[in-house]
């Protein structure tokens, strides 16, 4: 029988952009419900370590590490191979990594356009594509970190929206050409972790204002309804689920 403490026990799962904010948050509650875990990484070696010891402390041989650049399409195959090669298996794919930075008009260039575009559209799709063949024989799920701002636009990005909103309609399509086998949900945050480097105060209090639960949320709230899809779920996909406090609502103070 099931333990219900433990769901995703005996499952895997792969998570880009795992070893920090809210890809560790994810693996950290997926791997506490009995998830294997595979944490890929770019270029934070020194958290994905931490991470990583930190999980194989509590369940030892239960984590993974794997560094590649999602720009490489060549190399994802590689990620899921590594966590095939280490657990036998893949369940769980979420497309986590994302790159923000904002694009005016006027000053947008190609370089960023393929990366924004590239790391928050290109790799997910051809991730997805990459891990289809073992999430099918497993009827698994893939989930989609897109944002409110794939829906409405935030000023001075641009690319970033339309990357998130090409993510947000790659969750459908993915869910219509994967199903019946593979489940493919979204979840899009909204006020829950500022970006990294400095955000006035007054704009982080303004877009409180907006919400109608006028707070911030936390990356555990993002976690658990990954976990929802996960492990209560099993009828649903091709949904986008706003994890928002209510900013996607409109209006506000």
């Amino acid at each position: 029988m099931n333990d219900p403490r433990f769901p995703l026990a005996g499952q895997t799962a792969l998570i880009t952009g795992g070893a920090r904010r809210l890809g560790a948050t994810i693996a950290r509650r997926f791997h506490a419900a009995g998830a294997n875990v595979v944490v890929h990484y770019r270029s934070s070696s020194g958290d994905a370590e931490a991470l990583l010891a930190e999980l194989n402390a509590a369940r030892p041989g239960s984590a993974l590490g794997h560094a590649a650049d999602l720009l490489d399409v060549a190399a994802l195959p590689g990620l899921v191979e590594a966590a095939t090669g280490a657990f036998g298996r893949l369940d769980i794919l979420v497309n986590n990594a994302s790159t923000f930075y904002p694009t005016p008009v006027g000053e947008i260039t190609p370089g960023a356009w393929d990366d924004l575009m590239g790391t928050n559209l290109k790799a997910p799709l051809f991730l997805s594509q990459a891990a289809a063949p073992q999430l099918r024989l497993q009827r698994g799920l893939i989930i989609n970190m897109v944002d409110i701002h794939g829906q409405r636009p935030l000023k001075r990005h641009p690319v970033y929206c339309a990357a998130k909103a090409g993510l947000i309609m790659l969750t459908y399509s993915l869910a219509r050409e994967l199903g019946p086998q593979v489940r493919v949900n979204g979840i899009a945050p909204g006020p829950v972790l500022w970006p990294e480097g400095h955000m006035d105060a007054e704009l982080q209090a303004k877009i409180i204002r907006r919400t109608a639960l006028k707070r911030t949320g936390s990356p555990d709230d993002i976690a658990r309804a990954a976990l929802f899809f996960a492990a209560e779920a099993p009828y649903v996909t091709g949904q986008v689920i706003a994890i928002d406090g209510g900013r996607s609502l409109g209006g506000g103070a």
